[in-house]
């Protein structure tokens, strides 16, 4: 293993983790999702399937990266952002035919 994982994250299979990126305490990386090298995924983190993070991401406590995310290198998520893929989202109507592509450029921040 050339990554880092705390002894509570769950790392699916599936998943590609890439050289010098650290997984903390109790964050899950789901199958089919692509993290780059020397990330940082801090506590408590989402990592849905098909997103991608580039090299050098910096994830901090809770985040929710659903799926469609795209992020790509040198890019910073602050404390407790979630990312949504659907426009209006309704919890009894299933919207995974309408999941949209989110696309954050090099070199970016966000936070709440």
């Amino acid at each position: 293993m050339k990554y880092f994982a705390h002894t509570t994250a769950v790392i699916d299979e599936g998943c590609t983790i890439g050289e010098g990126t650290k997984i903390w305490h109790f964050s899950h990386i789901m199958p089919g999702c692509s993290i780059g090298q020397n990330c940082n995924i801090g506590q408590n983190v989402v990592v849905s399937p098909k997103v991608t993070l580039g090299n050098n991401v910096r994830v901090q406590n809770n985040v929710s990266i659903y799926e469609g995310v795209i992020c790509e290198d040198d890019v910073f998520l602050g404390p407790s952002m979630v990312f949504t893929n659907v426009i209006n989202p309704r919890s009894a109507v299933s919207r995974k035919n309408e999941f949209m592509q989110t696309l954050v450029r090099k070199g970016s921040f966000y936070w709440c």
